[in-house]
């Protein structure tokens, strides 16, 4: 069993080589195809051989990045009876799709 828990965008994933995640975009201009290295390593497994870090192993896992789309519209409404206030906004978060690299 070979895996890798990284952090980007303030939350962490557990990866495995080949497979597609969904995380935050990231600041800069980037375009499907590109690849992203990520720094922050947090746990590698790789057979018998655990590496922890305290707090990151010292490893870099690259990605290339798949698509660059935006995720469905989150509606959001704010409401107070009797006094005639009705607000309603969307929201529409984008992200990346990337893919784990060996």
């Amino acid at each position: 069993m070979n895996f890798s828990v990284i952090q980007t965008g303030g939350k962490q994933y557990k990866v495995q080589i080949g497979e597609k995640i969904k995380i935050e975009k990231m600041v800069g201009d980037f375009k499907v195809g590109d690849r992203l290295p990520f720094k922050d390593v947090l746990l590698s497994v790789k057979g018998d051989e655990v590496k922890i870090g305290t707090p990151t192993t010292g490893q870099e896992i690259e990605a290339e990045i798949v698509r660059i789309a935006k995720s469905p519209k989150v509606l959001v409404a704010k409401y107070k009876p009797k006094s005639r206030y009705f607000k309603k906004n969307g929201h529409r978060q984008p992200y990346f799709e990337v893919k784990i690299l060996p």
